[in-house]
């Protein structure tokens, strides 16, 4: 009898948890609410409040047991995690349209079943996302997705895809264009006349220089594999570590650097000016005149021009279905498969969030001798949690933009996939399909001004 009776309370105990979570009353959550404002996506607003807004939000009604000792350290622990993952106020609902990593990461949970956890289910009953739900839940990334790339809804069938065809650049001034190509490649920007942006970021080696770490003014070195300036202009932010927001603040940044470019900004303008055919241009564009503010929105302009459309890729995804070989259309597969495109996401397959690298294991135990550079996000918001961190890079020419990784430690696009595997996806990727992908990613080269990169 006693053996009944201590069954029937530790049976009571253990469904005073999920009982209480039920009994809970979820008000309204006013930072998702207030830009949640399209009637259309009211289930998906509620979903979000009633089914993941606990462990992605620092704002949650938590339940009673939150206070318990060990209970709290859990908690705690769901909470940080999640939030560094999605914080669905500030990430689902703001004035802006909701960044497409953030929908990748949302759709690819969704499909493979990974949220909510088992875990959390057994607490929260009625918690799984019901047909219904992930009917309105897609309906919703894909109109998140079309209002990203400056379409009206979600209707057309791309959207169903988190990766997008590249489209041609629009609304660009082409005075201003001629005028950023000619500064960017002119070497009076730097201190000594030596270099340019063109010497960095070459148009005929990828939109890099193809070596490890660029050499600067006085053949210094930098310390970080310099980006393609290709399709820049879709990244959310520049540089690896994302200190720069946009391109003309990126563009401030070398020339001034002292050990890339070398120059001031109090005497680049002075310099521009004395070259008459600059000073005629300015003057018909920009009614301040030579300044580092107009000198850099040139730059930025013209690079907002490197757009490189029209690779094979491209082609079958508007439905060119042998623009690509069955093993390229096999490596896409692959890529596909394993999630690869919750980080390399958009137009650009990658630059629309930070990630860290190194998810699992130890990429620089392993490589050995670390370096600031190896910070990442770190350097710029000093929070622990974004210690490794780096801007994603763009896949699209990437057989053209060697070295690879921030430390540019490789040329090699097969080791870079099975590096990939170990530390992102902690995986072990056959060789066989490590080869299907490399395919896959040469598809990804595309042209610039009609002509292909080479």
């Amino acid at each position: 009898m006693k053996k009944l009776l201590w069954i029937v309370v530790l049976l009571a105990i253990a469904l005073a948890f999920p009982v209480s979570n039920l009994l809970i009353t979820r008000k309204p959550d006013p930072a998702l609410r207030a830009n949640a404002k399209d009637a259309r996506f009211e289930a998906v607003v509620s979903m979000f409040e009633n089914k993941c807004i606990d462990c992605h939000s620092d704002k949650a009604t938590l339940p009673f047991y939150a206070k318990l000792p060990v209970a709290s350290s859990i908690i705690a622990k769901d909470i940080q995690r999640g939030t560094e993952e999605l914080n669905v106020p500030q990430d689902c609902f703001g004035p802006t349209p909701v960044n497409e990593a953030v929908l990748a990461k949302i759709q690819r949970v969704m499909e493979i079943g990974s949220m909510p956890p088992g875990d959390y289910q057994m607490m929260h009953w009625g918690s799984g996302l019901t047909s219904n739900d992930k009917a309105a839940l897609m309906g919703w990334i894909r109109n998140g997705r079309a209002l990203a790339n400056g379409a009206a809804d979600g209707n057309h069938p791309l959207y169903a895809s988190a990766v997008l065809p590249l489209n041609e650049p629009k609304g660009l001034n082409s005075d201003k264009v001629a005028l950023g190509r000619k500064l960017y490649h002119d070497t009076r920007l730097s201190g000594d006349n030596t270099l340019s942006c063109a010497s960095c970021h070459d148009l005929k080696k990828g939109g890099t220089d193809q070596a490890q770490f660029s050499t600067g003014i006085r053949n210094q070195k930098g310390g970080i594999n310099a980006p393609t300036v290709f399709n820049a202009s879709h990244a959310f932010v520049q540089f690896w570590d994302g200190r720069a927001a946009d391109l003309q603040e990126q563009a401030a940044g070398p020339v001034a650097n002292p050990i890339e470019m070398g120059a001031n900004w109090d005497t680049v303008p002075g310099k521009v000016k004395a070259d008459k055919e600059y000073e005629s241009a300015f003057a018909k564009l920009y009614p301040e005149g030579i300044t580092k503010a107009s000198i850099t929105d040139a730059i930025a302009t013209f690079e907002k021009s490197l757009v490189t459309v029209n690779s094979r890729f491209d082609r079958f995804l508007r439905g060119t279905t042998d623009a690509l070989t069955a093993d390229e259309q096999e490596g896409y597969r692959l890529f596909t498969a394993d999630g690869c495109y919750t980080c390399h996401a958009g137009q650009i397959l990658g630059g629309k969030s930070f990630e860290k690298f190194s998810r699992y294991e130890n990429y620089y135990a392993d490589r050995g001798n670390p370096t600031p550079a190896d910070d990442g996000r770190f350097s710029v918001t000093k929070k622990e949690s974004d210690s490794h961190k780096f801007k994603v890079p763009t896949l699209r020419n990437i057989a053209l933009t060697f070295p690879y990784l921030h430390d540019g430690s490789t040329s090699d696009l097969a080791k870079v996939v099975k590096l990939m595997g170990k530390y992102q996806l902690h995986t072990d990727i056959p060789d066989r399909d490590v080869a299907l992908v490399v395919k896959f990613l040469h598809t990804l080269t595309g042209e610039l001004d009609g002509k292909p990169l080479q």
